[in-house]
């Protein structure tokens, strides 16, 4: 799955939405639990409890979902952004699974401004290849 392009068009919240979204990522945060080396015909395929989680972005700090994990959801409508520098995962993660069946956003600055990077709803990217985002837009 190819990372594609979408236009900046994440709305600004207030502090206080910004900082509930970021509190409940950090209650979310967890490892990811260890597996085995998948068969190469199921490389790009995540396994099924790497991110056994409803309506969340997992990102991983290995490519293919591996190493350890962050836990992203919204609790607030549209969705919030979440700076991954703030979270102590600035230019961590490798992969992600996005279990929500709308996209989620991934920036390379720390504020969810300018272009963004889709992780399409209910997929998942094995590498982001040379793209290190800064902060992730979480639809709810």
């Amino acid at each position: 799955m190819m990372i594609r392009p979408v236009p900046p068009t994440v709305r600004r919240l207030s502090r206080a939405s910004v900082v509930f979204g970021l509190l409940a990522a950090l209650l979310a945060t967890a490892p990811a639990p260890a597996a085995a080396s998948p068969a190469p015909a199921a490389r790009n395929a995540p396994a099924v409890d790497a991110c056994p989680f409803t309506n969340t972005l997992c990102l991983f700090e290995g490519a293919n979902y591996t190493g350890e994990r962050l836990t992203l959801i919204s609790l607030v409508s549209p969705g919030t952004c979440v700076s991954l520098v703030d979270a102590g995962w600035g230019d961590r993660p490798r992969s992600a699974i996005n279990t929500n069946s709308r996209s989620a956003a991934m920036f390379m600055n720390d504020d969810c401004v300018g272009g963004a990077f889709e992780v399409p709803g209910n997929s998942s990217l094995p590498s982001f290849g040379g793209f290190t985002p800064e902060s992730v837009w979480v639809p709810r």
